[in-house]
This record gives C-alpha cells, structure tokens and sequence, in this order.
C-alpha cells in the first residue's frame, strides 16, 4: 500500500469515527467550536491566510511565460506556429529576476501587463514547471512506466482532483482542507470560517474536520423566507413560523439532524452578515465589478479581501479562501480567448493585492494560481491540447518575489523534459509547491505529510519562494 493510499484509508477512518460519535448525540452535526484535536501550530504570529487561485481547463503554459531570450524565442516560434506571441509585443512585460540560467530570459503574456509590477517590486515570483509527481520522475522512467505516476493524467476532473488533493477523483479531502483541520483550534468558535470557497464546491477545502463554508459573492447565502423576503414569507410572524418549522427538534434522527443543519446555517449566514455589514463598496475602486457580471474572479477576490478586513470581528487567525475562473481549455481559439482569460487573472491579482496592502495585511495573505494541468507547445491548428507540468504565480508580501524558482525546461520539444509534443514532464511536484505553502501557513514538519503525502519522496521540501 503506498503511502498516499494509507493517508486516505485513515482519512476516511477518522471520517467514520467522527460520524460514528456524533451518531449517539448529534448525527452528523460537527460541532467545530468544540473539537478538541490539537492543532499542529499556534497563531502567534497573527493572522495568515491563502488564496488559491484555480483556472479551470487546463491554462496554457506556453503563452502564460513566454521565451524572452533570442534563442529561446526562436525555439518558441519553431514550437508553437501560429500560436507564438511575436517578441516585439513582450518588451513592456519581459522579466528581470534570479533564478535562471546564464542568457536565459523570460516574459509574462502582454496581457498580464498588470503583475508586471509585483514583480518589479518583489511581490511575485514564478514557479517554473510544477506538477502532480508521485516522486522525482526522468523521463526514461516514464516511458518505461518504472516510477510510480499521478493517477489519469491528462484527465480534467481527474488532474483537478489530484492537483486539490493527490488522489483522483473521488477523493473526499483535499490539501486546502487539512490546512484548514490544523488550523481549527486556532480559530476559536468560529472554525467554521477556517475554509471559504467563494468558488462553489471542491475538493480542495474539505478536511477530515474542517468543513468547506460556501459564500457566494454577494455575501452568505440565504435561506429564502427565513433570512431574507422572498415574496411570500413578506411578515416577520410568517418567517419566525417557517424557521421554527425547519430549526426543532424531531425524534426521527435523520429529520432532527437536517433541521440542526439548517439551524446552523441560519445561525452562520447571521453572523458572517454582521461581519460584512457596510464593506458592500469598500473595495470597488480596485476590484470593481458589474451587476450583470457580479461572480467574475475581481468579484470572487472582492469577497476574500471584505472576509479578511472582517477576520478580527469573527475571531480568526487562519483562513484558507478558494476562488476560481474557468474557460482555461483552449483546444480551440486560443488567441482570441487566452488573452482575455488572463487579462482577468491580471487586473484580480494585482487588485487583490492592492487591497491587501490597503488593509496593512499584504504579508500575511499568500496567493497563488493552480490548474488541472499545463498544455501541448504544439499546436493542434487553432489552440493547443492537454499537458502535464505548467509554470504558476505565488504573489504576496512575504513572497521573495522578483525571482524564478524551480527549473526552467532545457528544450521546448523533444528535450528531457518533453513527454510528447511538448507536454512538460514536471521537475517541480505539487507535494513541494503545497508543503512551502503550509510551511509558511505555521505547519511543522512532523505534519506535514498530512497535506503533502508524498513529500517525503523530495530532498528538496521547501522551494524557497516565502520568507
């Protein structure tokens, strides 16, 4: 059994456990103000927080990080064809910053221009090649199938999966999550607020305790005709007739523990209201949005940053925030789409981080980009296919910004890094992106297999990129 398989086993045995407890008093009911397991740090250092940023599809490696160099980008052009960005159009975003070899040189794509200046000023670095990896893998070992590799690659709900979780999917925690269960006691009453997707379901923020709190946007949401009018429950007697209904206790077990649930939820979106009261605008100059578009990425991190200006009023010291955009599968109109994609990515990100230093808290939120995989530096015609490794963004005050870690790729094509038509095999895993991340966030290193189960597997765990 590998130790990823005997991490999930116990996960679900701890699962079981827990239901098989609240099974005699409160079926189901976690109740998280009084879970008593120890954490794996203590706040002392205040308040940390991070943000994953997930682009869903699959984001093209090859026109996020562009070849700058002569030679590099002549190689580029050679690779892509027609999906090459042409040299000319990335002076204003080419990059200066260690961390690569002698002559070689990198470039955001134009439309990134925004992050431009994080970077400049040290609040960005780029993560070169980072993917799923089971343990240090050449290429000769994955063609011959010697190694043990990440489950269905190139698979989008599975390769989303492992990136949230190392394990494909079906996987019922997620390394957002286990963050989050070492972090509960740190949280006081209110760790129900550990983990927020503002983003919908994932995997990615669900523990073995820590429970996902999905807010949307505009704020909690709501349980029409209890917390808010919804044209039929228009009197307060009618309201107070339905909560009651759907809050007391009933001696079936199934329906007392639904109707504890709900009164939970009640109970959450109240409190996370008076937490948000009077922020509605606060941060519309920087991230602004519409009301026909209200869920885009600024207004997905817009809630983020109203969450963490609140983090005092409900008590918190860690928080792990999910947000996300989608479109990123670009087998098709990749130059007409991709730009755009990032163009959203830029102006949130750096919206984002204006509103975090605004606060005075820029070093204590970590931000950083995922995807399902990299893409093919080949072109299929019109856009390109699904790959393995890809380069992605960790933004923040404490990151050592304006600097590249990981490997660069020696060759585009055919180069000890391609596994067929340009599909980077990673030399960064994920385990190790997620370990300097948790590091960072206060967990030590007797726990951090928790959230990277194969760590162990990589002399090198911490990447270096925060302080």
């Amino acid at each position: 059994m590998t130790s990823t398989d005997t991490l999930a086993r116990r996960a679900f045995l701890r699962r079981l456990g827990h239901l098989g407890i609240a099974g005699t008093a409160a079926p189901w009911a976690i109740n998280l103000a009084a879970m008593g397991e120890a954490a794996a740090f203590t706040a002392n250092d205040g308040y940390k927080a991070l943000v994953c940023i997930f682009l869903y599809g699959g984001n093209d490696n090859g026109n996020t990080l562009i070849p700058y160099d002569s030679a590099g980008h002549a190689e580029y052009v050679q690779a892509r064809g027609t999906l090459a960005i042409a040299r000319a159009s990335l002076g204003a975003t080419a990059l200066t910053g260690n961390g690569l070899p002698a002559g070689r040189e990198y470039a955001l794509a134009p439309t990134l221009a925004p992050l431009k200046g994080l970077f400049d000023r040290r609040q960005l670095a780029v993560q070169l090649n980072v993917g799923p990896l089971r343990q240090p893998t050449t290429l000769a070992q994955y063609q011959a199938r010697s190694v043990p590799l990440p489950p269905k690659l190139f698979s989008h709900n599975d390769q989303q999966s492992v990136w949230q979780s190392s394990l494909a999917e079906g996987s019922v925690t997620g390394w957002g999550g286990n963050l989050g269960d070492l972090a509960l006691s740190s949280n006081g009453g209110n760790g129900l607020f550990t983990c927020m997707s503002v983003t919908g379901n994932a995997v990615f923020l669900s523990g073995d305790q820590a429970l996902a709190y999905q807010i949307g946007p505009g704020g909690a949401v709501a349980i029409n005709g209890v917390t808010r009018d919804d044209g039929m429950y228009n009197q307060q007697a009618c309201r107070q007739a339905l909560q009651t209904l759907i809050t007391q206790g009933r001696t079936h077990v199934l329906e007392n523990e639904l109707n504890r649930v709900v009164a939970r939820s009640i109970s959450s979106h109240a409190t996370l209201a008076g937490a948000l009261a009077g922020s509605d605008g606060q941060f519309d100059a920087l991230l602004p949005t519409t009301a026909e578009r209200p869920a885009t990425l600024n207004g997905q991190l817009k809630m983020v940053a109203r969450l963490i200006a609140a983090r005092n009023q409900l008590g918190l010291k860690r928080q792990v925030f999910l947000v996300s955009l989608g479109g990123f599968d670009t087998h098709d109109n990749l130059m007409t789409n991709h730009p755009k994609l990032l163009e959203q990515v830029a102006q949130a990100m750096a919206g984002f981080q204006g509103a975090l230093d605004a606060m005075g808290v820029g070093p204590q939120v970590t931000t950083f980009t995922a995807s399902d995989f990299g893409r093919t530096m080949t072109s299929n015609g019109d856009g390109s296919d699904h790959g393995w490794g890809s380069h992605h963004l960790v933004m923040g005050g404490a990151v050592k910004g304006g600097a590249f870690y990981g490997t660069a790729p020696t060759a585009l094509l055919k180069g000890p890094e391609d596994v067929g038509q340009g599909r980077l095999l990673p030399s960064t895993s994920v385990d190790q992106y997620a370990a300097t991340l948790a590091r960072w966030f206060g967990v030590n290193d007797g726990e951090m297999r928790e959230v990277a189960p194969s760590i162990g597997n990589f002399d090198q765990k911490n990447l270096g990129f925060l302080g």
